[in-house]
């Protein structure tokens, strides 16, 4: 006979046990445990909708046998999880009945494996249309179904999305025809004739999510571009422009009315535009993309550092013979009061030589470019030279020079043609002589000749050394690579020196001549780098010595194109072959990795390529540092010495 707390034991009986009498059984084969938001879930369903599904308990007993009077749960220890979860917050109380079933013959172990087994997980479309029905047709909002479900309203209105794409692609979805991905980009238009009519519409290797969006959203323009994020969602919605949100993508979305924003980007960089013109330019223009191949062609001139006067030349010779004594006393790292004295010397001599300006008679001839950066910033580039300004300016230039060098009127007739080139030809050969003999002039000479191609191209003809230093184009094959990581630097870095560099060509050597030799080497590597070209036509263009030359620059370099380039869709997975897609994961993952992917079509193989391979540091052959052989770099320094 059974006591009155203790229900009965007789197994396949239905009856009522208390929270706290309930236990974790040690035969649950569960052993990794649930999780916070499966827990929610479940306290949310059962709190709305009571307990759907009973627990499968026995009862426990001591070791002589005995009845504890506490029920150890085969089945359902989420459900008694998520009842302790309502128990803790109050919302039940801690001994609620729990209905359960007493099993006492059957094998615990076997019972708890089915549980966790045996089970068929509702498909995603058809939750989808639940939550759409409970919304329509029960009246619930997101948060009411959130609330009830456990989840976030964010997840809610997603599946509700979802549930309004065309029952006709939901279809496809349920059937294996369309991927996750495919179908959440239908969710920015509630048109299903359109879903569908752009389905039918895109080629069979061309329907991966981005496609499908920028098909869907034709005259619309990306939240994340950069007249978008120049302008702002606020400025756009507020001049009667409407927002097509992505609810998957969370900064995604479109803004619908195209032209509007982009008379709101053209009427904001006029006002810019007419600000800048104010402080005394010959010409602004402003547009949203900059135009790279229009200011290749141009000339372009550079703020200076103001004139000193003869007190403030004075001071500032002395703080950098005071900063040269610190610096050259200490042996090792400056003392803390020595770098507190070095950094007051330099800020000292930042504040006597100002910020580089230009002067007004430069910004009388010359124009400022105004465009939007990749990030929706304004990008303001000073001092460019319309041609016919440049042809006046080169002219004035040239004139100068001709008055300078007149010959007396009363002097003896010049000397003949064939004489001259004689007398220059000794001169010639006895400078290559000299020159051969004093290599600091040498370096001066070369960096001479590479400043004056890559800063004055008007003066590259003024250096005698015949070196031809031309930097080639490297838009024609990837249009934003001034905005990738190496363009970016290279042009921050193109800025500095032209800054420090003299307005006319004539003074640049003795401005070479002068500087310091760390930057004179730096200036020289600067200008080095901007005329190197590795470039390929094609992958079988690996023999000729321009190319044999850069792979051994790359290696003397250490170059590591890793912290430049990573493979995904766009730039490599989506434009080769799938043996190629493959073969990458192959190579980054495992062959077993590669083998799972085998069977998707090449958009989806792709994409889960990219997500396999991400973070692993895969190159393609090409982009690999090269095999040089370990004496080759030392065989060509030991040639140019």
């Amino acid at each position: 006979m059974t006591s009155k707390s203790q229900p009965t034991t007789k197994s396949g009986k239905f009856t009522a046990i208390p929270l706290n009498k309930l236990k974790k059984s040690p035969h649950n084969v569960r052993k990794m445990p649930h999780s916070i938001a499966d827990i929610e879930a479940l306290a949310a369903s059962i709190a709305a909708n009571g307990l759907l599904q009973n627990l499968i308990v026995e009862p426990e007993t001591d070791k002589k046998g005995k009845p504890t009077g506490f029920h150890l749960v085969t089945a359902g220890e989420g459900r008694r999880l998520a009842h302790l979860l309502l128990a803790k917050r109050k919302i039940i109380d801690k001994d609620a009945p729990v209905r359960c079933m007493i099993e006492t013959e059957g094998n615990h172990h076997e019972i708890s494996l089915a549980e966790n087994i045996v089970r068929s997980s509702m498909h995603p479309a058809d939750q989808y249309e639940a939550f759409a029905q409970l919304h329509h047709d029960d009246g619930l909002s997101a948060e009411d179904i959130a609330a009830r479900f456990g989840v976030s309203p964010q997840i809610v209105m997603q599946r509700l999305k979802l549930g309004a794409v065309s029952p006709a692609l939901r279809d496809l979805y349920r059937n294996g025809a369309m991927n996750l991905d495919q179908l959440t980009a239908f969710t920015i238009t509630d048109d299903h004739a359109r879903q569908e009519r752009v389905w039918q519409e895109l080629p069979s290797f061309n329907r991966n999510r981005a496609a499908i969006m920028q098909a869907l959203s034709e005259g619309q323009i990306e939240a994340d571009d950069r007249r978008a994020r120049f302008i702002g969602a606020e400025v756009y919605q507020a001049a009667g422009g409407a927002i097509t949100h992505d609810l998957f993508e969370p900064d995604g979305g479109f803004f619908a009315d195209g032209e509007l924003l982009n008379r709101l980007v053209a009427e904001t960089l006029k006002i810019e535009a007419d600000r800048i013109a104010q402080q005394g330019w010959k010409w602004v223009e402003a547009a949203p993309e900059f135009d790279y191949e229009r200011t290749s062609q141009l000339r372009r001139i550079y703020p200076q550092s103001k004139p000193l006067t003869d007190e403030e030349q004075e001071r500032c010779t002395e703080l950098e013979e005071q900063h040269n004594a610190i610096t050259e006393a200490c042996e090792d790292e400056p003392s803390e009061e020595d770098a507190e004295a070095l950094e007051k010397i330099e800020a000292e001599l930042a504040a006597l030589e100002g910020e580089s300006q230009f002067t007004a008679a430069q910004m009388a001839m010359a124009g400022v470019l105004i465009s939007l950066n990749h990030d929706g910033g304004l990008r303001i580039e000073k001092g460019y030279l319309r041609p016919e300004d440049a042809k006046v300016l080169a002219t004035y230039e040239k004139e100068s020079e001709t008055n300078l060098g007149k010959a007396d009127a009363n002097a003896p007739a010049p000397l003949s043609e064939k004489l001259v080139a004689e007398l220059t030809a000794h001169r010639t050969a006895a400078l290559r002589n000299e020159v051969a003999l004093h290599p600091d002039v040498a370096m001066t000479a070369l960096l001479h000749a590479l400043v004056l191609a890559s800063f004055y191209p008007h003066y590259r003809d003024d250096s005698c050394l015949r070196i031809t230093a031309t930097s080639p184009s490297l838009e024609r094959h990837v249009a934003n690579i001034p905005e990738s990581r190496a363009g970016r630097e290279i042009n921050e870095r193109h800025q500095m020196w032209a800054q420090r560099l003299p307005e006319e060509p004539q003074a640049l050597w003795t401005a070479i001549d002068t500087m310091e030799a760390a930057d004179r080497v730096r200036l020289m590597a600067h200008c080095a780098g901007m005329t190197l070209d590795a470039t390929r036509e094609n992958s079988r263009a690996v023999g000729n010595g321009r190319l044999q030359n850069a792979d051994v620059i790359a290696h003397a370099v250490s170059l590591d194109m890793r912290n430049y380039w990573q493979a995904d869709p766009a730039t490599y997975l989506g434009r080769v072959s799938k043996d190629r897609i493959l073969e990458a994961v192959r190579e980054a993952v495992t062959p077993e990795a590669a083998d799972n992917l085998s069977k998707l079509k090449k958009q989806a193989m792709a994409e889960a390529a990219t997500l396999r391979i991400q973070d692993t540091g895969w190159l393609p052959i090409i982009l690999r540092a090269p095999h040089v052989e370990p004496l080759a770099c030392e065989d060509i320094r030991m040639a140019a010495e």
